[in-house]
């Protein structure tokens, strides 16, 4: 028996544009904000409130740190080995030159901690309470402070020491320390049946909800920050890396140089306090919604229930996350599938939000997942949708190494290329080497995603169409200021968004800005 030969078809897209003031386009953000601004850039510099929390040491630090965000932050020569231009980094111009917005650092809303109250709270066996007792050293002072004080804050800004970071982690070891006993068995990882006792009497059991929360400092912060303002983590060891050093008087963690860290937070300020991202895409087809799926188990849950959420995106390039049902969505190891109601009602969330600020329904509707769609969960989704809007569900999964693209030269395959393996299914290699950087940044030969267009409501769109998109999708991280990221949006944070919403602090919030979340 014969088998006819198949070819493959490797195409590559071009890097796609983003828009930034006065409609003028870029493909890196850094350059577009260096010579043009944010897209929806302010006729006159705005001030931002920020507020920080942490210990005096850490608000010292982050003080100094944002007075150099007032003038330009140079990057630092060239190291051993390195290229005397190196095109992927830059020097950060200065906050209000790049961003258009300014905020006095003496002026913040200070709240201090007392690290010897954080030390100690780290050193507590049991380590849920633990993550809860440091959480609520931050939480309870931002919440005095709201009861205090008439002024709103745009942007919590929490200074970690390292401790916190090292310690209040689900899989902190904490070895070596010298443990305190708190209020719960030191092992204890759920509710007890019985009440606890103590000296004094029965312990209120109601403090025994840390128990249904992974033990997680970052989760719990964001979860309960979801009702009064967006957060921006950041290590003192990240804004002072030189008050830190070893024994060979150099720096105890590896940093990214200066620049590089005033780009980002100064990224992620700007997205936290404006109604518009920094940056937009410039070629996005009008009326086209994106979702990316979220699911995630819930923790300690005795049906084995997971949690369910859909993130949005538009053309805008900012998100919304909306959170749906729990229920038994979990099918397989990896797979999960929403029954019919709760996915109808989910989407219809989605298109209510997409309708009210677009005065009707969109042309194409991509549903981003990791899974395939089964019967129930797609047929509700089509439902769902106005008899005039296009539902496309396309599945995209990080591959790990089992498929290779090599070409000629010294470098990887360009970023942008695509081995298509029919009309519905590819291979896209959203890293890969970038001839405007002249660098690929990355360890080792860079993996594809793998792509398949698994459902469509009308005639699927060209498998093109599609990769196209994703490659757009992969640059509106507005957590960093990047020239691209390896997953499109959609799919890039819905682990943390899951993480979040698994947390009891996060219950009721039906929609929040993406902004919330990271």
């Amino acid at each position: 028996m014969k088998f006819p030969e198949k070819s493959l078809q490797v195409e590559h897209f071009n890097e796609p544009l983003l828009e930034f003031a006065y409609a003028q386009r870029s493909p890196h953000p850094k350059d577009g904000l260096f010579l043009y601004g944010p897209h929806a850039k302010a006729k006159r510099t705005r001030e931002i409130r920020v507020g920080v929390v942490g210990t005096s040491d850490g608000i010292a630090h982050f003080r100094t740190w944002a007075r150099k965000l007032k003038s330009v932050v140079p990057l630092p020569p060239p190291g051993k080995g390195e290229k005397a231009d190196r095109l992927h980094l830059a020097n950060f111009p200065g906050l209000e030159e790049a961003f258009g917005i300014s905020f006095d650092p003496d002026e913040c809303s200070a709240l201090s901690i007392q690290l010897k109250d954080i030390e100690r709270a780290t050193r507590i066996f049991n380590l849920n309470e633990a993550v809860d007792k440091v959480a609520r050293l931050y939480i309870d002072r931002v919440e005095q402070h709201r009861r205090n004080d008439e002024r709103s804050i745009d942007v919590w800004v929490l200074v970690l020491p390292d401790i916190v970071y090292e310690r209040c982690r689900r899989q902190s070891k904490r070895t070596g320390l010298a443990m305190e006993l708190g209020d719960f068995k030191k092992r204890q990882k759920a509710k007890e049946n019985l009440p606890l006792l103590s000296a004094m009497g029965a312990i209120d059991q109601s403090d025994e909800a840390i128990f249904e929360d992974v033990p997680d400092f970052h989760r719990r912060i964001k979860a309960e920050f979801l009702r009064i303002a967006p957060t921006q983590l950041v290590r003192e060891t990240t804004l002072a890396p030189g008050a830190f050093l070893n024994k060979a008087n150099y720096p105890t963690r590896k940093t990214q140089d200066a620049a590089t860290v005033a780009w980002n937070l100064a990224t992620g300020l700007y997205y936290k306090t404006q109604p518009k991202p920094p940056w937009r895409l410039a070629d996005v087809r009008p009326g086209v919604c994106y979702i990316g799926m979220v699911y995630k188990s819930l923790p300690n849950d005795p049906d084995g229930h997971a949690c369910s959420a859909a993130q949005m995106f538009l053309n805008e390039g900012d998100g919304v996350v909306f959170r749906g049902a729990n229920g038994p969505w979990k099918t397989g190891d990896y797979e999960y599938h929403l029954k019919a109601p709760a996915a109808k009602d989910l989407l219809e969330l989605v298109l209510k939000t997409y309708s009210e600020e677009h005065g009707g329904p969109p042309k194409e509707l991509f549903i981003h997942g990791q899974t395939y769609f089964n019967d129930e969960e797609w047929n509700a989704f089509v439902a769902a949708a106005p008899k005039e809007t296009n539902v496309v569900g396309v599945r995209i999964r990080p591959t790990g190494g089992e498929t290779k693209l090599f070409r000629d030269g010294d470098y990887p395959v360009l970023r942008g290329t695509a081995l298509l393996l029919d009309d519905q299914t590819a291979y896209l290699w959203t890293t890969g080497y970038v001839p405007q950087l002249d660098t690929y940044i990355g360890p080792e030969t860079p993996n594809p995603l793998h792509i398949t267009v698994m459902r469509s409501k009308k005639p699927k769109p060209k498998i093109s169409t599609v990769l196209e998109d994703i490659m757009g999708l992969t640059k509106i991280n507005y957590n960093s200021c990047n020239f691209n990221d390896g997953l499109p949006v959609t799919v890039r944070f819905a682990k943390m968004v899951g993480d979040v919403l698994t947390m009891g602090s996060a219950k009721g919030e039906k929609r929040q800005p993406f902004k919330f979340y990271v």
